[in-house]
């Protein structure tokens, strides 16, 4: 295995990106260090060599729900490379393979050509295959775990690799069993043959409500609550006359009251103490305690969370 020092002076492992350039909030400071590994040997070497140095590591996707600090990430983050963006199709079983930073939009579109239907869904996520299996990705009334098969998996502490099927990824609402040294590499879906104007209407369907119901054309990481049991974070945020609350350059979007969307010279920490009030709001006036969608990379453990709840 190859050592840090030399992962550093070979350029595979950078230093000082800045992460506002790969996040949909276009928020942050800069990682200590940086590496978009193109393969699952390089993404183990540099995995075993950051844990070996005591080196705190987060792997990213395409950015679409992270918030991260003004101050950036002490220790490494990485992203996903080439070699985790190939598609493979098996029309004779029905199944594709997609590696974990294919993105979820590309990948339906891409199922649309292939007059292959089930995915349709994901071309309203703007995220990545990762991302959906780790968080059970949905929209429009379908879920990751709806259609998985199986994900390959790298624990980043030993350096193995296993195949885990669908039914051993403990998917509930918006989670899975995924552990925070678990790295998805790829995943395998179900399709089924298809009309192609009838998958091409259904996503026209899926981008429409989108555009009609959530605040297009913005600085936002999409929902940044999970809905509570039997009910909606957006419509709690909303009946409590939340909708256009500011924090800062951040503010409660009035056309979708889970969405939270940044101004121009809005800062990571004027988003974190938004997502801090709403919380604190929301627990005070109806006992909920809305737990967060987005990520939160560089800022204390859990600092958003309300004061006085005690689960």
């Amino acid at each position: 295995m190859e050592g840090w020092d030399g992962l550093v002076a070979g350029g595979r492992v950078r230093a000082g990106m800045e992460l506002s350039r790969l996040t949909t909030y276009k928020l942050g400071g800069p990682a200590r260090w940086f590496c978009e590994p193109g393969s699952v040997e390089e993404l183990r070497s540099v995995s075993l060599a950051a844990r070996a140095r005591g080196i705190e590591m987060v792997v990213m996707g395409r950015g679409s729900n992270l918030v991260v600090s003004d101050e950036g990430f002490p220790g490494l983050v990485i992203r996903l490379g080439a070699g985790f963006r190939q598609v493979a199709v098996d029309r004779e079983a029905r199944i594709v393979r997609a590696g974990a930073a294919v993105s979820l939009p590309v990948l339906a579109r891409r199922m649309a050509d292939e007059y292959l239907a089930g995915l349709e869904f994901y071309v309203g996520s703007p995220g990545s295959v990762g991302g959906a299996v780790r968080m059970n990705a949905g929209f429009f009334g379908v879920e990751t775990v709806d259609v998985i098969r199986s994900a390959s998996i790298l624990d980043s502490g030993s350096g193995s690799v296993i195949e885990r099927e669908a039914g051993r990824l403990g998917f509930s609402y918006r989670t899975s069993n995924l552990g925070p040294d678990e790295v998805v590499l790829d995943a395998s879906f179900s399709v089924r043959d298809g009309d192609r104007e009838q998958i091409a209407a259904l996503m026209r369907q899926a981008i429409r409500w989108r555009r009609d119901h959530q605040p297009g054309g913005t600085l936002n990481a999409g929902s940044v609550f999970r809905n509570p049991p039997g009910d909606s974070a957006g419509r709690i945020i909303d009946a409590l006359g939340l909708k256009g609350m500011r924090r800062g350059g951040a503010h409660v979007s009035p056309k979708h009251a889970n969405f939270f969307v940044v101004d121009p010279g809005g800062t990571a920490q004027d988003v974190f103490g938004l997502v801090r009030d709403v919380r604190q709001l929301v627990l005070d006036r109806t006992g909920i305690l809305l737990e967060p969608e987005v990520r939160f990379i560089g800022f204390p453990q859990d600092g958003a969370r309300p004061r006085g709840n005690r689960d």
